[in-house]
């Protein structure tokens, strides 16, 4: 299974919603997202998508993908598509670090992998366990009944568990979290995101002033020994999210106690390859797991919910539809949302079908 080309793709994906804003004043329109084709000697095709935040939220920003995808490229042409981790490390070789701009050719390998065997990508990484996985809606930041008032939204379409964007001032992040609790369902699982914004003071004030709320709190501070400092003070799940890029990372964490779950970005961590393996990490500590990405439309969406769905259902916290984020398709993906979850597609590989002609002009084209 030769590669014979390697194919970039450039799409913009404006939000449905409008400005997504989070701490620190940041905001996205929507997502600049790089769509990667792998074509083999055989007349297999596979796909995968990158798409980060804006250039704020991860040491990731859309150009610089392309810029580095333009370097490895040209030389995995030729190479076997299916040596998956043989290639990553590859990848590793020829460019040192930029994980993010190996995540898409790394999910394009695996699309082919599934195809080239006729099974999902769900079989591929441990076999799925059900058919659906939980998912959350997020709220940015905006005025408390704002906030409230699109919670009840989401929970009238369907979703069941809100992450409560936080990390402004702290009185004004307590108003937001007290308003969202009002509005929705008893029932409803809310996470309390402050997306590393707060220092160690800020996070003791909230969690005073929260205390008799239910909900999780997720990246509270930036630095690993900063979310340290506050564990003991944290009397309810802690999750860390920007804090794992690799499984270095989680064994240290596992080691100082430190988390309840992780969420794993595809993009931040390098690919399928690496979110897996960070993943059965998880799995072995009976942590709670989230598998999600920096942005995307149906590739993606489609590649992280298939890693969920053959992740124990007793370690499963949610994912994220992006797909329906954003008013911009890039493939035919038979989704299904019903109960608050997502079923993603059961065909081979991710189970998309992309017609490149409606990805417009290819921005590079290597060839064999």
């Amino acid at each position: 299974m030769t590669i014979v080309s390697i194919t970039l793709f450039r799409q913009w994906h404006p939000f449905r919603d409008g400005t997504y804003r989070c701490s620190g004043g940041r905001s996205a329109e929507g997502f600049d997202s790089t769509i990667v084709e792998i074509r083999t000697r055989d007349g297999l095709a596979g796909y995968g998508e990158m798409a980060p935040l804006g250039s704020f939220y991860d040491p990731a920003f859309a150009a610089g993908a392309r810029a580095a995808m333009r370097e490895l490229c040209p030389r995995l042409v030729g190479e076997g598509a299916s040596g998956i981790e043989a290639l990553s490390r590859r990848m590793d070789l020829l460019l040192k670090g930029h994980p993010y701009a190996k995540a898409a050719i790394d999910m394009a390998l695996w699309d082919l992998a599934g195809k080239r065997a006729a099974l999902p990508l769900a079989a591929l990484t441990g076999g799925a366990e059900g058919s659906a996985v939980p998912l959350y809606r997020s709220l940015a930041q905006e005025a408390p009944d704002a906030m409230a008032a699109r919670a009840q939204k989401y929970v009238a379409e369907g979703y069941r568990r809100l992450q409560v964007k936080v990390g402004l001032e702290v009185d004004e992040d307590v108003a937001r979290l007290e308003a969202v609790r009002a509005a929705v369902p008893s029932g409803t699982v809310l996470f309390c995101d402050a997306n590393a914004s707060w220092g160690t003071a800020e996070v003791r004030r909230f969690l005073g002033a929260t205390r008799d709320l239910d909900y999780v709190l997720e990246q509270p501070c930036a630095s690993y020994e900063e979310n340290l400092a506050i564990r003991a003070a944290c009397d309810r799940p802690l999750v860390l999210d920007e804090t794992i890029d690799s499984v270095d990372v989680l064994l240290r964490a596992i080691s100082d106690g430190l988390v309840d779950g992780i969420t794993i970005k595809l993009a931040r961590v390098g690919g399928i390859t690496r979110a897996k393996l960070i993943r059965d990490v998880a799995i072995a500590r009976n942590l709670k797991i989230t598998i999600e990405d920096t942005g995307g439309a149906e590739i993606d969406t489609s590649a992280y919910c298939a890693l969920m769905l053959s992740t124990p259902e007793t370690l499963r916290q949610h994912t994220v539809d992006f797909h329906n984020w954003v008013t911009v398709s890039n493939a035919r993906a038979d989704f299904r949302i019903e109960g608050g979850a997502i079923t993603p597609p059961c065909g081979a590989g991710l189970g998309v079908e992309v017609d490149p002609k409606a990805l417009g002009e290819p921005v590079f084209v290597a060839r064999l």
